[in-house]
């Protein structure tokens, strides 16, 4: 059972940044793939950036591309999402997920933290 638990949301202005992080505990970090969703009110749970096993291959949704980065270290448990740039359309509840295949929809992933909230003022 894999405990995740975000942090590093807040309130930021339109054109700032914000880093996400997302600690691991209770089982083999590293071998499990991360992503980051988000969910605005009303809205359905949406893919952010997914990372490899090794942190070698990120993938994003084409909206976020060039305006977030998605890491990890493996030795410290931890994802991060880098967030640069925000828009008001990026505020929602962000999330971290763990899952042991390559996947863009939110039903692939098998464990979940509470998530961190996210809001850009314009």
């Amino acid at each position: 059972q894999v405990q995740l638990v975000e942090s590093g949301g807040g309130l930021v202005q339109a054109g700032g940044s914000l880093r996400l992080s997302c600690a691991a505990s209770g089982g083999t970090f590293s071998t499990y793939r991360m992503g980051w969703f988000r969910q605005a009110p009303g809205k359905e749970r949406e893919f952010v950036a997914t990372i490899s096993r090794r942190g070698a291959v990120p993938y994003y949704e084409d909206s976020m591309k060039g305006r977030f980065t998605i890491s990890r270290d493996n030795a410290k448990n931890t994802v991060n999402l880098q967030m640069n740039s925000l828009k008001p359309e990026d505020t929602a509840i962000y999330y971290c997920a763990a899952g042991t295949v390559f996947a863009t929809q939110w039903r692939e992933y098998n464990y979940w933290g509470q998530g961190t909230q996210v809001t850009v003022s314009s």
